[in-house]
């Protein structure tokens, strides 16, 4: 942890937003997160967190929420791995994500319903031109 703490920024909306907004807004919050100039709206009130240790060469964790959030997405790294595509084994990229929900919020079935989605936009990019 670095010194001060953790600080998550929030971005709000994103359901209306493209993922280049997305990205542009979280350069922007991480930046000044960072040197410590978000406010304090920018940091609370978040419904959902992801953490990526990943770019730590972390490949698996259990992320733990922050309330009153309802759910956090632990992102390992990506690596190559033994895979086995029709009957043959080849190097294949995989990563593992795991998912922490309250469940006073989140209903587990729910949960694993959005990880089965997850898997398949990141299978098959082509969903995200919805």
């Amino acid at each position: 942890m670095e010194e001060g703490g953790l600080i998550t920024p929030v971005i709000r909306n994103c359901e209306g937003k493209s993922l280049q907004d997305i990205s542009r807004e979280a350069k922007d919050l991480i930046a000044r997160a960072r040197s410590r100039k978000l406010n304090p709206d920018e940091y609370t009130g978040a419904t959902f967190s992801l953490s990526n240790l990943g770019m730590m060469g972390i490949e698996e964790f259990s992320a733990v929420i922050n309330p009153p959030e309802g759910a956090i997405l632990a992102v390992g790294a990506v690596g190559e791995k033994p895979v086995v595509v029709k009957g043959q084994v080849e190097v294949g990229l995989r990563c593992r994500m795991t998912l922490s929900c309250d469940h006073r919020v989140v209903d587990g079935a729910t949960g694993a319903r959005f990880l089965q989605t997850l898997k398949q936009i990141l299978e098959n990019p082509v969903y995200l031109a919805f």
